[in-house]
């Protein structure tokens, strides 16, 4: 297990917690913590805690946003094809079923196009351009890519196509020749918000139509299920725009009329309940890209599409199996990737790793990358080589490192890439590998140091046992939904003592009863049996990190300590 540095919370004015609270109704602590957030004025604060679609951005602030409302709007009045072409991700699939459920509403001549992801690569391509003009296509609508597809466009437009560009990527050095470019990443854009998901800017496409049309933002709100599924799965910023949509979507998934999404509830075993963003990320959003990464992503179309509850289960059904072999594919080549590691890795040498195999599936080297990543807080980047010495590479990144930057420092060594700071894709030969793996690890000696390889844990709350209680822990609870930008709260419980034997459960679970001044917690460290080696746990005070949740057991419910460390006495002198 790699132990993370523990990184202790900033003091906060007293006064001003206090008075916050006080206006708020809220205990102290979480006071403190929304003035360390940013969010140190009642009115800010409120609007935080209770996010409404009131704050949702004017859409026709996106630059582009009229001229694509009245283009669209000539479509339907002429009754002119029009193609959605989306990504094969699920935040691509998601936007595309979005676009298409409202243009089918509005009345559209209206079909979809996914590009398979080992066939036809990322992106609007010119294949797929010539199969929109043979299917008579006259206007095309991107999903979630071809900000940075110029000739493309431009060969659409020579063969009579019209293109709206909806993307959230950022933009290459020329804007496409597109009758619009929807992108808030777009320099000369002017959006206040620069984070939303590819769903998220083909929503407000959608809500810019309905404004057009004489009538409110509310007739969209069914639609608020998609838009949370697929900027939950893109890992976009869980803040602004994006936290309001995904609180109000996730409201929506719990009662959704989208068969395709019932069917996928039922067979996770979430159908009835709300489900939480964890949950829609890592229970609901894998199956949905998992068809994407080893079988066509237009099935996932297919399903969000849907609206025969038989159909949408035999597609459920087909996306449960195509997981499944996901998920078989993962195992194997982790366990690939991991003896190449041991075989070749030197901790003290190498700041990143650069693994690359025949016959890996390209599918799914972008998911055993990130496992490398959590493993040993390294840069990676893993290449699948075909017989015909071509490679695809999926790459994840550890803060501090962007890794857009680093690829862009070693282009001399790949055929394309592209991405962001967190992650990326390339494209390289077989024969550029070695020369890539060392200019990439050069790159990352001159940029990381030593503290920087060893992951972080950042301590939001430092209090004592008796201060976990019901009040404080429905205040916490208010901050969700979270994800990147808005973490979980973690909890620093200091100098606690364990009751009892802690034990191992289930695999290597971490079971312990804490407790201080006759306050208790109950708290379960999952895959963390090995502190049980590291720490002498019965012996002297403790200080234990944790994420408060609601357990259920027996129709029994109480607060429980989701563990993430712990440290011997009062932790800071090791932490």
């Amino acid at each position: 297990m790699l132990r993370p540095t523990w990184t202790w919370p900033a003091p906060v004015d007293g006064h001003t917690a206090a008075a916050l609270a006080g206006e708020l109704g809220v205990p102290v602590p979480v006071a403190e913590l929304l003035v360390r957030r940013g969010f140190e004025t009642p009115g800010r604060a409120r609007a935080f805690l209770d996010p409404s679609l009131d704050q949702l951005h004017d859409p026709f602030l996106m630059r582009d946003m009229e001229t694509a409302v009245a283009r669209v709007e000539a479509a339907l009045a002429s009754g002119e094809k029009i193609v959605v072409y989306g990504d094969y991700d699920v935040d691509g699939i998601t936007a595309t079923a979005l676009l298409v459920r409202y243009l089918r509403w509005r009345g559209a001549v209206v079909e979809y196009y996914i590009p398979h992801r080992v066939e036809d690569g990322y992106g609007l391509s010119l294949d797929g351009v010539s199969a929109l003009v043979e299917r008579g296509a006259r206007l095309i609508i991107t999903c979630d890519c071809a900000v940075t597809a110029v000739a493309e466009i431009l060969a659409a437009r020579h063969a009579g196509l019209d293109v709206i560009v909806t993307d959230h990527h950022e933009p290459g050095p020329a804007i496409p020749a597109a009758v619009a470019v929807l992108d808030p990443k777009r320099e000369d854009c002017g959006y206040p918000d620069h984070n939303l998901a590819a769903v998220g800017v083909a929503f407000k496409l959608c809500e810019a139509l309905e404004i057009s049309a004489g009538r409110s933002r509310d007739t969209l709100r069914r639609g608020l299920d998609l838009v949370a599924l697929g900027t939950i799965a893109d890992l976009v910023p869980v803040t602004g725009e994006n936290r309001v949509l995904i609180r109000y979507g996730l409201e929506m998934l719990a009662r959704t009329r989208n068969a395709g999404l019932r069917a996928l509830l039922e067979r996770t075993e979430l159908a009835g309940q709300k489900p939480t963003a964890w949950q829609v990320g890592f229970v609901l959003a894998p199956r949905i890209n998992a068809v994407g990464r080893m079988d066509a992503a237009v099935r996932g179309v297919e399903l969000l599409l849907s609206d025969d509850p038989a159909e949408a289960e035999r597609i459920a059904g087909t996306l449960e199996e195509v997981n499944s072999s996901r998920q078989a594919a993962d195992r194997n080549l982790l366990v690939e990737a991991l003896a190449l590691i041991e075989s070749t890795y030197d901790p003290g040498v190498d700041r990143a790793i650069v693994l690359a195999g025949k016959d890996w599936h390209p599918g799914v080297i972008g998911i055993v990358a990130s496992r490398v990543v959590e493993r040993f807080h390294r840069p990676t980047v893993m290449i699948a080589l075909d017989a015909d010495g071509r490679g695809r590479g999926s790459a994840r990144s550890v803060s501090g490192f962007h890794l857009l930057e680093a690829l862009t420092a070693c282009a001399a060594h790949l055929d394309a890439f592209g991405g962001h700071r967190y992650a990326a894709g390339l494209a390289i030969r077989d024969d550029r590998v070695d020369g890539f793996r060392a200019a990439f690890q050069g790159y990352a000696r001159e940029r990381l140091d030593a503290r920087s390889l060893l992951p972080t844990l950042t301590i939001d709350l430092e209090l004592p046992l008796e201060a976990v209680d019901a009040p404080l822990y429905q205040a916490l609870g208010r901050f969700g939904p979270y994800g990147p930008g808005n973490p979980e709260p973690v909890v620093a419980l200091s100098e606690v003592s364990a009751r009892g034997y802690p034990r191992i459960v289930g695999e290597d679970h971490l079971k312990m009863l804490v407790a201080r001044n006759g306050a208790t917690l109950d708290t379960i460290g999952f895959n963390m049996g090995s502190l049980m080696q590291e720490l002498d746990l019965n012996r002297g005070p403790l200080t234990i990190a944790c994420r408060l949740r609601e357990n259920t057991y027996l129709g029994r419910s109480a607060i429980q300590g989701r563990l993430i460390d712990v440290l011997p006495g009062d932790g800071r002198s090791c932490g």
